[in-house]
């Protein structure tokens, strides 16, 4: 399989072309923003911007469980048929984390999607939304929320 990167306009380029600015996004690599099914990758400068903020202003590392999908892998793991993952979203593990702090900050880092689970924060810039996971991530996040 040819891993292919697409860009925000929706442009198709070779993945391997594309030269990773570690300057700019020096607490990531482009490998764990990737499909972890087939290395499809989805380049999304003003994301990857927002990304690199909040790692700055929270001041600590940010474990990403799962980014970009590619269509199948979102669908093998459940994901929703208009999912952001299809094209760049995140969600970040919430240990060793102040959850009211990452919240913060990524707000302020202009995420504007937000899916509070028991485990982690998804976060993307879709429209702006929030939702739950289950119940219990609900009674866990709403003092944090309040």
């Amino acid at each position: 399989m040819v891993n292919v990167l697409t860009d925000a306009q929706g442009d198709l380029n070779q993945y391997n072309n594309l030269r990773w600015d570690e300057l700019r996004w020096p607490n990531f690599t482009r490998a764990e923003l990737s499909c972890r099914h087939c290395g499809e990758y989805y380049h999304y400068p003003v994301f990857l911007d927002a990304l690199q903020a909040l790692r700055r202003d929270i001041n600590s590392p940010l474990n990403i469980l799962s980014a970009h999908r590619c269509a199948l892998h979102n669908a093998a793991v459940g994901g929703a048929p208009l999912s952001q993952h299809l094209t760049l979203a995140v969600d970040i593990s919430l240990r060793g984390h102040n959850r009211r702090k990452l919240v913060s900050g990524a707000k302020a880092s202009g995420f504007s999607g937000f899916g509070y689970y028991f485990t982690f924060l998804h976060l993307d810039m879709g429209r702006r939304r929030h939702w739950f996971g289950s119940r219990k991530a609900k009674d866990l996040w709403q003092t944090f929320l309040d």
